[in-house]
């Protein structure tokens, strides 16, 4: 397509929506070429157009007049994931829906909230406490990251142990498909239903392939009156993760927890020396800590505690008796507060770039995993940070790990290793009965090879993808290539 037609397309979605949310200045654009995935420093991708709508029928309107051109449509939120899913790779019309933003009713009686969803976490919990109440989904990228990408991405949430993530808050949303179709699914406020067929979960984690997701009704929870936060120190990842079966299985008010390998552990001690011009009391032996924390009435977070401390001795572990190291974790994890140059990631990045493989192992799996990260990271001549096993599901073990490298972005080489570096292990997590990614999807990367994951289903979701957006216009080039799209296509009008 000639420059000169997508100055009449940005012509057509001024007249439609008015000026001031159709952009198409290079400075405009340049903001919307790149997300936090590691990838060379010259690298840019830029959208054609960038168009804001403020709400739903806006985003009907914009969807409808690129469905008529055939031109690609990309939602942009924050832009902080890490797998080039909003990353306008083909050109086209990037949507910012942070114009989405407003809290359209607190629901205190069935303890609902709806709103846009370009709302970020950090601001829609700033206006849930003032009714004392709480969204916990806790993304350490909350001031920036949106409602709309912990669906699109069905990314992590550090109380997830607890409380779930993204499926179990979601009630119902309104989406736009790729025709401009204006669909409301879901099932209003209840929290379970069994009639029809269950579509919202098709949104979740889609990354903008079958449409824009503009309205959230979310369940939500009161503001925890009491917590208590605790490092725990092991001589191995088995040992810390069976410590927390043991306190699960306890009945304990786990919040949250975090395993992180030996190494990741240097990540806190490094903003640790800087601070205090001393190294922590850690001993030797130390080659995991779980950080977790409890939350709910005063009475039970003291009793909480204190069991959990004598069932950590009963399986040789040791409190992490350095405060200071756990409020590090603490802020890192939840609050976003650090001295500048001296937080966990050292220099701000400058330096080298922060990348992770996000796969999902079993947990008797996961030493093995821990092993063959070291082996792949080395192999691909990438520098090793360290392992943080998230959990994902209520109440249980549920592995999310984070086997994190530092990436060179102005190394062209070291960013191809990077690369197949997460090729690697994205194998290696099948091959271990898991999953290849848990928090940043397939995006642009994974497509190519994820086929060994999912099979000849791969093809049954092109298919369902069809179905929401005919032109395949709706973040093209993610999670499927467009030659695979194209030959669902053939083979669906042959039939």
């Amino acid at each position: 397509m000639k420059d000169q037609d997508y100055e009449e397309i940005a012509q057509k979605l001024r007249e439609t929506l008015g000026e001031g949310k159709v952009f198409t200045q290079t400075f405009h654009r340049m903001a919307y070429s790149r997300d936090w995935s590691p990838r060379d420093a010259k690298e840019a991708y830029l959208p054609d157009i960038v168009v804001r709508p403020f709400s739903i029928e806006e985003a009907s309107k914009m969807v409808k007049i690129a469905n008529e051109y055939k031109i690609p449509v990309i939602p942009y939120a924050g832009g902080t994931g890490m797998s080039g899913a909003s990353v306008p790779i083909y050109g086209g019309i990037s949507v910012d829906m942070k114009g989405l933003d407003k809290v359209k009713e607190v629901d205190v009686k069935n303890m609902t909230v709806t709103c846009g969803v370009g709302i970020t976490i950090l601001r829609l919990n700033e206006i849930l406490a003032e009714y004392g109440l709480w969204f916990p989904h806790d993304p350490e990228s909350k001031p920036a990251s949106t409602v709309g990408s912990a669906i699109a991405c069905n990314n992590d949430g550090t109380f997830a142990i607890k409380y779930g993530r993204t499926p179990d808050f979601l009630l119902n949303t309104v989406v736009v498909t790729g025709t401009g179709q204006i669909l409301r699914i879901g099932h209003r406020k209840a929290l379970v239903s069994s009639t029809g067929l269950n579509l919202m979960p098709l949104f979740i984690g889609s990354e903008g392939t079958l449409g824009l997701v503009c309205e959230a009704t979310l369940r939500i929870y009161p503001l925890p009156k009491a917590r208590a936060v605790l490092g725990l120190l092991f001589r191995s990842i088995t040992d810390a993760i069976n410590s927390l079966q043991r306190l699960l299985q306890a009945g304990l008010s786990v919040e949250s927890a975090h395993v992180n390998c030996g190494r990741r552990l240097n990540f806190y001690t490094h903003s640790f020396r800087l601070k205090h011009n001393r190294d922590p009391d850690i001993p030797e032996w130390t080659d995991a800590v779980l950080f977790v924390s409890f939350n709910g009435d005063s009475k039970v977070v003291d009793f909480s505690k204190e069991y959990a401390l004598k069932l950590v001795e009963e399986t040789d572990g040791e409190l992490l008796k350095e405060e200071a190291m756990v409020e590090s974790w603490w802020n890192s994890k939840h609050t976003g507060s650090f001295i500048p140059f001296r937080q966990k990631w050292p220099d701000s990045q400058r330096e080298k770039k922060f990348g992770a493989a996000d796969l999902g192992l079993p947990v008797g799996r996961i030493e093995e995993g821990y092993q063959r990260y070291l082996e792949i990271a080395e192999k691909n001549g990438l520098e090793i940070l360290g392992m943080c096993v998230y959990n994902e599901k209520a109440s249980c073990i549920s592995p999310s790990i984070s086997f994190a490298v530092w990436v060179d972005d102005k190394d062209p080489e070291n960013v191809r290793g990077w690369w197949n570096y997460v090729k690697e292990m994205s194998y290696m997590a099948v091959d271990l009965e898991g999953t290849m990614s848990t928090y940043w999807g397939d995006g642009e990367f994974r497509i190519g090879y994820n086929r060994y994951e999912h099979g000849d289903s791969l093809d049954v979701m092109m298919q369902i993808k069809k179905i929401f957006d005919p032109n395949n216009i709706m973040n093209p080039g993610k999670k499927f290539s467009v030659d695979e799209i194209n030959k669902i296509t053939v083979k669906i009008e042959k039939n």
